[in-house]
């Protein structure tokens, strides 16, 4: 089975704990499957996907300049992409044709929109051009749908400027209606 999957949400509803469940539940069951977390997200140190719940496993780093079509990935691989929201273009259309000639399962989990709300690149190509697209929801503190996500400083207030890359625990995912408030 060869396709490729963008598992989607609001900040901390379980996207790395999903991916690590799915990853897990192979892994024990024989399939060859391969993880990457983005090389910026060294929160708890480089090459690990970290869930909130506490759990975690190693992970290959990639970065813009990642070329996936040099790796040497069997056919029937898994591969999972965790941050995939930060895959350029080319690396999503790279992905895709690994998919389609190489019989690799791909399933990318990650944001659709910055703190700004504005759709990252790799999340706007994996809309595009993925066989399947899956939300995990998310809810705000009053149980209404979070689909968007702010970012707030040290004394909780929400910032509007900065750099779409960075990645950190500083955000909070809120619903639409409160996004635009």
């Amino acid at each position: 089975m060869s396709k490729l999957v963008f598992y989607y949400s609001g900040m901390d509803a379980g996207k790395s704990a999903h991916l690590l469940q799915k990853s897990h539940n192979l892994d024990v069951k024989g399939a060859t499957e391969v993880r990457f977390t983005h090389a910026l997200d060294n929160r708890w140190g480089e090459g690990l996907i970290v869930s909130r719940i506490g759990i975690q496993a190693q992970a290959q780093t990639f970065h813009s300049g990642t070329d996936f079509g040099s790796l040497a990935f069997k056919t029937g691989t898994w591969v999972f992409i965790d941050e995939a929201q930060f895959l350029t273009k080319k690396q999503i259309v790279t992905l895709a044709n690994l998919v389609d000639h190489n019989k690799l399962c791909v399933i990318c989990y990650g944001l659709r929109t910055d703190f700004m709300g504005e759709p990252f690149e790799g999340s706007t190509y994996l809309m595009a051009y993925a066989c399947e697209m899956r939300e995990i929801e998310s809810h705000d503190a009053i149980g209404d749908k979070a689909t968007f996500n702010i970012r707030i400083d040290k004394e909780g207030n929400r910032m509007r400027e900065g750099s779409q890359m960075e990645i950190g625990t500083h955000y909070k995912s809120i619903s639409r209606r409160d996004f635009f408030k």
